[in-house]
Parts: C-alpha cells; structure tokens; sequence
C-alpha cells in the first residue's frame, strides 16, 4: 500500500446486509476517515424472503443495498449469482479477480471458511481463490494484476469448529453505533420480515421510526457485545480504561493468504485506531 494515499477497503459478504452487520461501523469510520470503501454482496440475495422470490426480491434487495450504502457513504454493489446456489467455480472466481483487479484494494474483507451457510463458505473460498491469483498476468489477462496483494480479514464469527474466531483487531464502534443501525434499517426485507419469519429475531417493523430503531439496536447490540477474548483485544489496543468500557465493537481476524499484518499496517488499515506510543 503506498503511505501516501488513503486505504481503499472491500468488504465482500455472501448477501446484501452481511456486510453491514459484520463491518457497517467500520465502514462508517472508513468513509469519514477518507477512505474509499466498496461493499459487494456475492449473491443477489433473491431466495431470502418468505413471500418474494426470484427477479422483483433481487431488485428490491439491491436498493435496500444501495440505501445502506447512502447511509454509510460507500459504494455498495450487488453481483447476480443466485442466493444458496453459489458455487466456487471459475465463472464466480474469475467475476471477483476482475472486481479486485478492478477496485486494487489494500484491504479485503470476508467471510471464515467455516460457517453454517453455503453461500458464506463459498464466497470466502472463492476470496482465497483470488489471493495468489490477483498477481499472475495469465490469469484473466484482460484484467491489469495486482502488484501486491492485498490484506485479507475475515468477519467475526461464533462458529468454534474446527478453530474458533481469533479477532486479531477490534475497533471500537460506539460512536458510530446508530449510524450502523440506520444501515441495518434499510435492509427492510431482512431485519423486518424474512428474519422474524424464520424465527431468527422477534423484530417488528413499527410504523414510529424511533421505536422500530430502538428495537433494531437490541437485535444488532449481540453482533457486537465484546466477548473476552475480544476484549482483551480491545485492551491492547485502546488501554485499559477505554478499552474496559468500549460497549460495542467489530473485530476481525487476520487471513494468512493475504499481505503480512503488523502493527504498522494495522495503523495504515484502520487510520482511526490509536497510534502507537
């Protein structure tokens, strides 16, 4: 990455809102920092509905996508492979090279190779894929490589086989809480309907905008509630005192089919972390 010029950070999620939940405050702090910050949802997300289906469900998922996005103030793209039917095939790898040749981000986002969902797996082994293969000219020559490859941080998670999250970086995102939750809002088909149909929330979309965001900000707080290893994380990188009483953070662990990660470019990465002493 050269010193001279502001981070430009990928996040590539499985579909529209992973994103956001994984990495929307930080997002947020990117944008405000400078940075440029590019959100993708893999699949178009048009199977996770219990009433909508198909093209119209894609649609509307990538405007509520976009919304998010405004809110955020990033870019947010959404790819059309079919949600729960990605697959890691040279069609769907070849689509992402070009995407990171594309944007030459110093710093990609993405899933663990170990999750529940299919599409979660598959769109981060299709970004170790594209780890090496970003630098070899033969591959998809019409697409410029990449002469460095970039960092590569995976998403929090709570899975604990094989090897359970290790987040390597924790950011402190109370400031930026709301503005995450406004993101997360826009995501009306999910948070409001799909999620509490497939019994994973028991939110409900009021029709008073205050009340329908203090109910969203209890579904988001267990997303970002520091666990202890979290919080040790925190303590090492904010001091004891601030980082005892940070309430919510994004953490991630360091991916190592990406550039090496140390202190330095940890302060390059994510340029609102306290310097170093």
């Amino acid at each position: 990455m050269n010193d001279d010029r502001k981070p430009r950070i990928l996040a590539l999620g499985a579909h529209p809102d992973d994103c956001d939940i994984k990495a929307g405050g930080c997002a947020v702090m990117w944008s405000q920092a400078g940075c440029v910050v590019k959100f993708v949802s893999v699949t178009n997300g048009d199977a996770g509905h219990h009433e909508m289906s198909g093209s119209a469900l894609a649609e509307r998922r990538a405007q509520e996508a976009r919304a998010a996005g405004d809110v955020a103030g990033i870019e947010y793209e959404v790819l059309d492979f079919h949600d729960g039917q990605l697959v890691p095939g040279l069609e769907e790898r070849f689509k992402l090279l070009r995407l990171i040749r594309e944007f030459r981000p110093d710093l990609v986002l993405t899933h663990r190779p170990n999750d529940y969902h299919p599409d979660h797996r598959y769109t981060s082994q299709l970004a170790q894929d594209c780890s090496f293969l970003v630098g070899v000219p033969n591959i998809c020559p019409d697409s410029p490589r990449l002469e460095r490859m970039p960092v590569i941080l995976y998403f929090a998670d709570d899975f604990q086989k094989p090897i359970p999250f290790q987040p390597d970086i924790a950011v402190d995102i109370d400031d930026v809480l709301n503005t995450k939750i406004r993101m997360l809002d826009c995501h009306v088909s999910q948070v409001y309907e799909w999620l509490p149909w497939i019994g994973q929330s028991e939110l409900e979309a009021s029709e008073d905008p205050d009340e329908r965001l203090t109910g969203l900000a209890d579904f988001v707080r267990p997303f970002s509630e520091p666990g202890e290893a979290a919080r040790h994380s925190l303590i090492r990188t904010y001091g004891h005192e601030r980082g005892s009483s940070i309430k919510d953070a994004e953490c991630f662990e360091i991916c190592e089919y990406g550039s090496s990660v140390d202190a330095e470019v940890t302060e390059r990465l994510f340029p609102f972390l306290p310097k170093r002493r």
